[in-house]
C-alpha cells in the first residue's frame, strides 16, 4: 500500500519543487492532475528521476465525462483520458480515477428531470468503460471507477453501482475506488461496502465527512 496526495494550493508551482515538497512531507507518491502530466511529461519524468517519488495515479485533467450528456464531449473525454493513460504508462503510474460525471446533473436539485433516460445513461457509461478497458489493457494501466454522492452525480453513487458496471461489462482493467467522503453519504455501512467489494477495490480516497450516528466507520 502507498499513501499519496493530490496537489494542493499551497504546494510549489514548479514541478520539481512540487515533487520535493511532497516527498519531504513523507508521502509515498503523487496523484497527479492528468493535464499537468500530459503537458509536462518530460519535466515529470525528470522530477521522478531526481526525487525518487513516483506518480502513483492521476485524477482529473480532461474535458468531457465518460457519462456526458453531450456525445462530442464524451468522446473528447475518452480521447484525453487515453492520452493520460499512455502518459501514466510512461512514468509507471497505476491508473486514473474516473467518475461517471461530476456536477453535470442531480435528481436532488431543479430541474430534477434528466435530459436522458436511465437506459441512455447506462449505455453511455458502459460504452465508455469498454473503450477505456481496452486502452488500459494496451497500456498496462487501470481505470479506477469512482462513485460520487447523489448531489454530484446521478449515475454511480455506491460501490455496488460501480461493481455492476464492471461485472456486467466483463471489464478486466477497471477497478473500484472508494472515497470516504462520498461513501459516508451513500453507504449504510462503510466497512461492509469495502468488504463486499474487496475483490474489485483498487484505490481509496481518504477524505473527511462528518457523519450522523450509526454511519461511522469505526
Amino acid at each position: 500500500m502507498k499513501i499519496a496526495t493530490q496537489n494542493q494550493a499551497f504546494f510549489p508551482e514548479n514541478i520539481l519543487e512540487k515533487f520535493r515538497y511532497i516527498k519531504a512531507m513523507g508521502f509515498d507518491g503523487y496523484e497527479i492532475d492528468g493535464k499537468l502530466l500530459v503537458d509536462n511529461l518530460a519535466e515529470v519524468k525528470a522530477a521522478i528521476q531526481e526525487t525518487g517519488l513516483p506518480v502513483t495515479s492521476a485524477c482529473g485533467g480532461y474535458d468531457g465525462w465518460i457519462g456526458d450528456f453531450i456525445e462530442e464531449r464524451r468522446l473528447n473525454g475518452l480521447s484525453q483520458i487515453t492520452r493520460i493513460l499512455e502518459a501514466l504508462a510512461e512514468v509507471g503510474g497505476k491508473g486514473i480515477v474516473v467518475p461517471a460525471a461530476w456536477g453535470m446533473f442531480t435528481f436532488r436539485l431543479p430541474p430534477m428531470k434528466s435530459p436522458r433516460s436511465l437506459a441512455g445513461d447506462r449505455k453511455a457509461v458502459s460504452d465508455s468503460l469498454r473503450y477505456l478497458d481496452e486502452v488500459a489493457a494496451r497500456t498496462g494501466t487501470t481505470v479506477f471507477l469512482e462513485p460520487l454522492n447523489r448531489y454530484q452525480d446521478h449515475m454511480i453513487n455506491t460501490l455496488a453501482d460501480a461493481r455492476r458496471y464492471i461485472v456486467e461489462g466483463g471489464l478486466k482493467h477497471v477497478k473500484i475506488i472508494g472515497d470516504f467522503y462520498h461513501m459516508n453519504i451513500e453507504e449504510d455501512n462503510l466497512c461492509k461496502a469495502f468488504h463486499d467489494n474487496r475483490d474489485l477495490l483498487g484505490h481509496v480516497h481518504i477524505a473527511e465527512m462528518i457523519s450522523y450516528k450509526g454511519k461511522d466507520i469505526d
